[in-house]
């Protein structure tokens, strides 16, 4: 039922079907004149958008690939704008070619550039300039109800750090694949930016930066206002999911401490990487010839120690603990790196959040290692299993670490190189099967080719990514009516996705 009439309906991508409105419509509507007079079918529509898409990619052809990203991502937004039923459908029927320009990599580089790329607004701003008014600005969204909101406060946007409320680009693309690749119903979620300022001073610089032109909030003024924030959704709509997304790893443990048993939320960076990187960490046991239960006898490298590098221990250690039955062994297979290197109890100055997983130096001095030992120091002489990177460093997995990986102690090594976009990535597939050798098991973050190694033989490429585990996680959490998502659950969709092929880019194959 629509309560629109005439112009303010073909105003509205939820309501609008451009020239396919039937002219019983037209006249029910007060559409007629509105339009040109031949009816347009909704497959008619579909074909001209995609001969429209067809001919972009082919006039751009030999462009840099950043302008060509750019490019798509303006056509397919500006039918977002105008058409949201056609938006989806193409979106659905074409999601591996279009989850790249939607989701990552390009969606980074949207974010990059979201003031000047501006055009029509889409969700949701609250801003440190709000303070107090957010109970009665959550009621300005048209929606009756909310099913699915994703927040960020554009603190740490993949792997570009402090983007401010350019980071909105974000929740906007993370939705759309909660409606492409899990069906939540598109008039039921709502992408949020928090803006609480931003360290950032070429954006404060900037004369189209749309957002607030302060420093971030810190402290307990910053999490008043976060505080006010989830309060006011959750008044408005009690059985809505919040995913917290790209906060900075400071706030990302302290805000799902702070909500995770109050509210139904999660944060994607914490648990959802976590739940694909384990995923991955069990499928890479199987590949490499040993049972499920072997899983806690690898030795696993993951380097960087920020939300993600943390979130992905923290689940794997209980994934371990439960698997051997002891957790004060659990913490043995993984060893941590950060910019400083290794990670040991021997630090000054570590971070409480990364302090569970600092190495004993009783328990590395065999291996000849020492409090922060290079990455390639700790890989010659762990021979680790696997290979994980968080890092958020593009390239970290340079030519001597992958040839490194050639004398794992698993014939078949295992490189994760998960780090977004695609210029963040630890290394390219390239790299790693050139280097690394043909018998690794390689996923990454960022989508790559398969790689050509001659001879008739493939290089796989798999992809780790958060796309194969969120929209499960919310259409999961709204179908069993869940007011709580607790690390059990999230373990059990990654032990789930594993069983079933968690790599496989169909997303047929991912969804119960």
């Amino acid at each position: 039922m629509v309560h629109k009439r005439g112009a303010d309906i073909l105003h509205d991508p939820w309501f609008n079907k451009d020239t396919g409105f039937p002219l019983t419509e037209r006249d029910r509507l007060g559409l007629r004149g509105l339009l040109p007079p031949r009816v347009i079918s909704f497959e008619q529509q579909y074909t001209r958008f995609m001969e429209s898409y067809q001919s972009l990619e082919k006039n751009t052809k030999g462009q840099p690939e950043g302008v060509v990203s750019l490019a798509k991502w303006r056509i397919l937004n500006r039918l977002h704008d105008r058409n949201e039923t056609l938006y989806y459908r193409v979106l659905i029927d074409n999601i591996k070619d279009f989850a790249p320009i939607i989701y990552t990599p390009t969606v980074g580089l949207v974010c990059q550039n979201y003031s000047g790329l501006f055009r029509r607004p889409r969700g949701m701003y609250f801003s440190a300039k709000d303070k107090g008014e957010m109970m009665s600005m959550i009621y300005n969204w048209p929606a009756q109800q909310v099913d699915m909101i994703v927040l960020t406060d554009g603190s740490r946007i993949l792997g570009l750090g402090d983007l401010g409320v350019q980071g909105i680009g974000i929740p906007i693309g993370k939705l759309d694949m909660y409606v492409a690749a899990a069906g939540i119903n598109p008039q039921r979620i709502l992408p949020v930016m928090l803006d609480v300022g931003t360290n950032n001073q070429k954006l404060l610089e900037d004369q189209l930066y749309l957002g607030v032109r302060q420093p971030r909030l810190e402290g307990e003024e910053y999490l008043s206002i976060v505080d006010e924030f989830m309060e006011a959704v959750f008044t408005r709509w009690p059985k809505a999911i919040v995913q917290f997304e790209d906060f900075q790893m400071k706030w990302a443990f302290e805000t799902l401490q702070r909500y995770r048993k109050r509210f139904c939320m999660f944060n994607d960076d914490v648990q959802g990487t976590a739940g694909v990187a384990l995923a991955g960490l069990l499928g890479a046991v199987r590949a490499q010839g040993w049972q499920l239960a072997d899983f806690v006898k690898q030795k696993i490298v993951v380097v960087g120690a920020g939300s993600a590098g943390l979130g992905v221990l923290n689940m794997s250690v209980q994934a371990a603990a439960r698997m051997s039955g002891n957790s004060e062994t659990a913490t043995k297979p993984f060893f941590l790196l950060d910019k400083d290197g290794l990670v040991t109890k021997e630090r000054k100055h570590i971070d409480p959040a990364a302090a569970p997983f600092a190495k004993n130096l009783s328990d590395i001095e065999g291996l000849g290692l020492r409090e922060g030992a290079s990455l390639i120091e700790v890989v010659k002489k762990v021979k680790p299993h696997v290979l994980l990177g968080l890092s958020g460093v593009g390239g970290i997995f340079h030519e001597e670490v992958l040839k490194a990986m050639r004398e794992s102690d698993s014939p078949k090594p295992a490189i994760f190189a998960m780090s977004n976009p695609t210029m963040n990535a630890e290394c390219t597939a390239t790299d790693a099967f050139k280097h690394a050798g043909e018998n690794i098991v390689f996923a990454s973050g960022s989508p790559f080719e398969n790689v050509d190694l001659g001879n008739g033989k493939v290089g796989h490429v798999n992809q780790a990514n958060n796309m194969y585990l969120f929209p499960g996680i919310g259409l999961g959490t709204l179908l069993s009516g869940a007011r709580i998502i607790t690390d059990g659950m999230l373990q059990a969709a990654s032990e789930w996705y594993n069983t079933h092929n968690v790599f496989d880019p169909c997303f047929s194959v991912l969804f119960m």
